[in-house]
C-alpha cells in the first residue's frame, strides 16, 4: 500500500529534498509552501495558524508528518508553528518526525548525547528548544531529530556563503572555533524517512560523522567547487566578543546502530573530483 507523508517546509533545502527522496521511494508526497510553491510543495501553509494546519492534516490524511518548516526569526513560526503541527499529527492519527537542531546548545559540555538538556544562547536556540518541549509534550511517540550543518549538493547555507564570500559579495568571515558534525541532505533526508516508519520515540542525534570548523568546512566546499579558499575570511568568535554556540559535537552512535542510512563525513561527501 502506498504511503502518504506530509512534509511542511518543502521548498526549503531539506524539505525540497526529501521530498525528492520519498517520491523516489515511493511515497505519496504532500509538501507545504508559505511564499511560493515548488515541485513538491502544492500546499500553502501558515504553521503559526492551528486551524490551518489542523484542516490540512485532517483533508491530506498523512500516514507521516513530517514537520521540517523553519523560520529563523520568528518564535511564533519555530516554537507555536511545531506545537500545532504536533496537535494536528496526534489529532489526526499521523506518525510525526520533528525537525530540531545543535542551536539548542551552547557548546560548553562539547560533546552532547540524546539526554543532553537544552541551554541556548541565541533566540533561534530558544525557538528551537521550545519545540522540542511541545512536540514532546504533545506527542510523546514523535522522533525529534537534532542535527546539525547541513548540506553536500551546492544548495546549502554554508556553501552559498562560501560562494558569497570569496566573490566579495558579503561581508563576513567563517570562524575557526566554530565547531559542528556537517550533514550531507541526502542522507539527513534518508534518515528522516527511516524514522516515519520505524516507531522511534524521542530525541536522536542525526549528524556527520566528521567533526569541521567552520572554515575549514569552508575550505573543502572551495576546493570541491574550484574555488580559491585563500580567499575566504576566517576569524575567531573568542576574538570578537559575540554570544555564539561554539563547538558542539552531536554524539551519534545511537543513531549508528539504529539506521540503516551510513551518515558520512564532510571529508567524504565534499571531497573534491580527482585532477585530469
Amino acid at each position: 500500500m502506498t504511503r502518504r507523508i506530509l512534509i511542511t517546509g518543502a521548498t526549503g533545502h531539506l524539505g525540497r529534498r526529501t521530498a525528492a527522496r520519498a517520491a523516489e521511494a515511493g511515497w505519496t508526497v504532500v509538501g507545504t509552501y508559505f511564499t511560493a510553491p515548488g515541485p513538491a510543495a502544492g500546499e500553502r501553509l501558515d504553521v503559526r495558524d492551528p486551524a490551518a494546519v489542523r484542516e490540512l492534516v485532517q483533508r491530506v490524511r498523512p500516514d507521516v508528518v513530517l514537520h521540517a518548516a523553519a523560520g529563523r526569526d520568528d518564535w511564533r513560526v519555530i516554537a507555536d508553528g511545531a506545537a500545532h503541527v504536533a496537535s494536528a499529527a496526534v489529532a489526526g492519527g499521523a506518525r510525526l518526525v520533528h525537525v530540531s537542531s545543535d542551536a539548542v546548545f551552547t557548546g560548553r559540555e562539547v560533546h552532547y548525547d540524546e539526554s543532553a538538556l537544552p541551554d541556548p544562547v541565541s533566540r533561534y536556540g530558544a525557538a528551537k528548544a521550545a519545540a522540542e518541549t511541545a512536540v514532546r509534550a504533545i506527542d510523546p511517540g514523535a522522533a525529534v531529530v537534532r542535527t546539525s550543518l547541513i548540506l553536500g549538493d551546492g544548495t546549502g547555507a554554508h556553501e552559498i556563503l562560501t560562494h558569497d564570500l570569496i566573490a566579495g559579495r558579503v561581508d563576513g568571515m567563517l570562524f575557526t572555533d566554530q565547531i559542528r558534525k556537517p550533514v550531507h541532505t541526502d542522507d539527513l533526508a534518508d534518515a528522516l524517512l527511516e524514522l516515519a516508519t520505524n516507531g522511534y520515540r524521542g530525541i536522536l542525534n542525526v549528524a556527520g560523522a566528521d567533526v569541521v570548523n567552520r572554515y575549514d568546512l569552508g575550505v573543502l566546499v572551495a576546493r570541491r567547487d574550484g574555488l580559491d579558499p585563500a580567499l575566504i575570511p576566517a576569524g575567531a568568535i573568542a576574538d570578537r566578543g559575540l554570544r555564539l554556540p561554539t563547538d558542539v559535537r552531536l554524539a551519534t552512535e545511537r543513531a549508528a546502530a539504529l539506521l540503516r542510512t551510513r551518515l558520512r563525513g564532510a571529508h567524504e561527501f565534499l571531497a573534491a573530483p580527482p585532477a585530469a
